[in-house]
């Protein structure tokens, strides 16, 4: 059998729970479909640099970020939403640090002339966009009040925090869980993203040549993520996979949808504007760029 190779990207999280279900399934090789997998512990920044060097040919990554870089020229398209619900991120510090509460920050910008260092994967990865809403809803300036240290991916920003080198940093709130758990590090706020936080994209060339693949790679991923709940240990499953706790596991699964539906105008035009507001972006986009 001649199969035809897809490489895909994602965050190894439990967002993507339903691709490892795909991908273990083997389906897809009945189609003549050799999608492979591959973790991306730094995020969306580091998947569209792959993208865009021809490493992957799909990846799962956040809407505002894909957005971003769209944007900013990259040649990837739009393909559908994949997790239609908010993706709710931590603000981390570690045990040791004088920050304790939102509040803390807040004081600190407005006593102290030291700015505040933020720990981010990669310049326009989420955890570096999300920082400047976050920034926004405190009320102060990121380009004045924040220096951004970027650290590769959440196990250097975690050493970032305990060495003292970066105050914050911002991550999901649910992966980052056992880590607060034990007590080493402590999440003083949480922020949630203003729209659906995961869609499926892919580097242009492949998107516009390979379509009966993507049809065939959409309707497998649509039918795991669309019967993911139906499984009876899907609790246990993701516990034991990830690391974490059942119950944090269930509180998770209340507050979070996957979807099968295609990007929808009014999100695009949601967050340009936002980036557009922030200085992140230059200018609003035509829609047709996306898809």
């Amino acid at each position: 059998m001649n199969l035809r190779t897809v490489h895909i990207g994602g965050v190894p999280e439990h967002f993507n729970y339903p691709w490892y279900l795909l991908l273990k399934s083997k389906s897809l090789q009945n189609q003549n479909i050799n999608l492979r997998w591959r973790d991306f512990d730094g995020g969306t920044g580091a998947m569209v640099q792959s993208l865009v060097a021809g490493e992957i040919d799909l990846a799962v990554m956040l809407t505002e970020g894909v957005i971003k870089a769209i944007c900013d020229g990259a040649p990837i398209k739009l393909i559908q939403y994949f997790v239609s619900s908010p993706l709710v991120w931590g603000v981390h510090t570690h045990k040791a640090s004088a920050l304790k509460h939102r509040k803390d920050l807040e004081s600190m910008v407005k006593n102290s002339a030291k700015p505040i260092n933020v720990a981010i994967s990669r310049f326009g990865s989420g955890s570096h966009l999300m920082a400047y809403l976050y920034a926004k809803s405190l009320g102060i300036n990121p380009n004045n009040d924040f220096v951004f240290r970027e650290v590769g991916d959440l196990d250097h920003a975690l050493i970032e925090l305990k060495q003292g080198k970066s105050d914050i940093f911002l991550w999901e709130k649910f992966t980052t869980q056992p880590y607060v758990t034990d007590h080493d590090y402590q999440r003083i706020d949480a922020y949630p993203t203003p729209w659906p936080c995961f869609v499926l994209a892919g580097r242009e060339d492949f998107v516009t040549q390979h379509r009966s693949d993507l049809q065939m790679i959409q309707q497998g991923i649509n039918n795991h993520s669309f019967n993911l709940r139906q499984r009876p240990d899907l609790i246990s499953e993701l516990a034991t996979r990830y690391h974490q706790e059942p119950l944090a596991i269930e509180a998770w699964l209340a507050q979070t949808q996957w979807s099968q539906d295609p990007v929808d105008s009014s999100t695009i035009d949601q967050v340009q504007k936002e980036l557009a507001n922030l200085g992140l972006i230059k200018e609003i986009c035509p829609e047709k760029i996306f898809f």
